[in-house]
């Protein structure tokens, strides 16, 4: 039994370490998956140089979900630089999990699924929240708010503008940050949060990228840089490295010669408000 999906990746309207509250909203960028079930004893991931583990834990999730017993194969290939807070594991189990059903051919509500791949993801150590934010951003589109401690869905709206995305040189992964930093902060994450429950996201991003910048000791000059250029809202992506600024087309291209002066690839993008989605069609 073969399957395929896609889900996208994501950028970060607010980091919910500090407090277990999280805003991201998707982007174009994707992740595709290919799955295959049959009677052999356990999942294979089959994605050379990349620690399959948790695309893997995924389908042994989803399988025992349904209390179902297969072996298999995993396959994924992205458009989203690894380890640079653009949400690559989110949109990599999102995938995997779809292309899984798909596979089975069965259907199941994309809220759930993607609670799946977070207790895969929270198993196997890529995330420290739970990353739901992430997770229902990748799977459902549009901007989320979500309270990841409770694993509830608070807000949901479609966001359309243009969007720029700085990625250094750099990785940086999730278990690898500074926990108790990032909770002193937890005030200004609490303000973030309103802001972003009111739908005002591009306030809520810069206030969230300038807090966390100051947290983790990342610069925040490019989240000056976008705001120089007329962006409406910029935040460091997760915990890093890469930054996401909402600007309007019309003026991506004064950003994009101040951000390429920084060094690391700069890449330009939209938000995306479609869900994920199963199937070779996509």
């Amino acid at each position: 039994m073969r399957g395929y999906g896609r889900s996208n990746g994501a950028a970060s309207v607010l980091n919910a370490v500090a407090n277990w509250k999280g805003s991201a909203f998707a982007i174009e960028l994707e992740t595709r998956a290919e799955v295959e079930l049959d009677s052999s004893p356990a999942i294979r991931g089959d994605v050379p140089g990349v620690d399959t583990s948790l695309i893997e834990r995924c389908v042994e999730r989803l399988l025992e979900h349904l209390g179902l017993e297969y072996g298999g194969r995993v396959r994924t290939s992205s458009e989203i630089p690894v380890a640079s807070g653009l949400k690559s594991s989110s949109a990599a189990a999102n995938a995997v999990i779809l292309a899984a059903l798909d596979a089975l051919d069965m259907d199941m509500d994309l809220v759930r699924a993607a609670r799946i791949g977070v207790e895969a993801a929270r198993e196997v150590g890529v995330t420290i929240t739970g990353a739901l934010d992430d997770a229902l951003a990748s799977m459902l589109g549009g901007v989320v708010v979500t309270d990841n401690h409770r694993m509830s869905l608070l807000r949901r709206d479609e966001l359309h503008c243009s969007v720029m995305l700085l990625v250094p040189d750099r990785r940086i992964f999730s278990r690898d940050t500074d926990i108790s930093r990032s909770r002193v902060i937890a005030p200004m994450a609490d303000l973030a949060f309103d802001l972003a429950m009111k739908g005002e996201y591009g306030r809520a991003m810069t206030l969230n990228g300038l807090a966390y910048c100051a947290a983790l000791g990342l610069s925040s000059e490019p989240l000056i840089l976008a705001l120089e250029e007329g962006a409406w809202g910029a935040s460091l992506s997760g915990t890093g490295p890469s930054y996401a600024a909402l600007i309007d087309e019309s003026r991506m291209d004064g950003l994009e010669e101040s951000w390429r002066a920084l060094g690391g690839r700069v890449i330009r993008t939209k938000a995306d408000n479609r869900p994920a989605s199963r199937g070779r069609g996509f």
